[in-house]
């Protein structure tokens, strides 16, 4: 049980990522390559998107003088996710998720709750707590969640979490 705001902001993103990743594991490896549309992400990149999300927040979150404006988002994608595996397959996906949620954690656990209490720039260039800025991030991957389960219907799945709230 959580028992400071961080670590219940790190059980909401735990909570989101370990539903990213349950909808990832109901949609067949050979359907990752399924993109609903032109100019839509695939499976995988989204997947990849959610990742290189994260590494992101938890990255200029935890970061003493972070700030979203400092740079572009490319250029923030190329910090602090230029480095993951490439790879694009199920398998490394979803093990890439889980590492880099550990990884982010530990970031942010060793930056600590105070820290986390105190002011960041946004994208929008509005001031907001670092804590609640961590909310946006989760909402996010819970966006992406949802857009994955969208994907598995027109798949012709049952979405993982519908199956959960079935007891199947």
């Amino acid at each position: 049980m959580a028992t400071t705001l961080l670590e219940e902001a790190l059980d909401g993103w735990r909570f989101a990522r370990d539903g990213v990743i349950a909808e990832l594991e109901n949609i067949p490896a050979d359907s990752f390559d399924f993109r609903p549309a032109p100019g839509v992400r695939t499976v995988a990149e989204l997947a990849r998107h959610i990742i290189e999300s994260g590494t992101v927040m938890a990255g200029e979150l935890t970061r003493p003088d972070g700030d979203f404006t400092r740079q572009s988002y490319p250029k923030l994608l190329a910090e602090y996710a230029g480095n993951l595996d490439a790879r694009q397959d199920r398998v490394s996906l979803i093990a890439l998720l889980r590492r880099s949620l550990e990884e982010g954690t530990a970031k942010f656990q060793k930056a600590g709750e105070v820290l986390m209490l105190q002011q960041i720039t946004q994208f929008n260039g509005q001031p907001a707590t670092r804590l609640s800025w961590m909310s946006h991030g989760v909402a996010h991957e819970e966006y992406h969640r949802g857009q994955l389960c969208v994907y598995a219907r027109m798949l012709g799945l049952v979405p993982a979490l519908t199956k959960f709230i079935h007891g199947s």
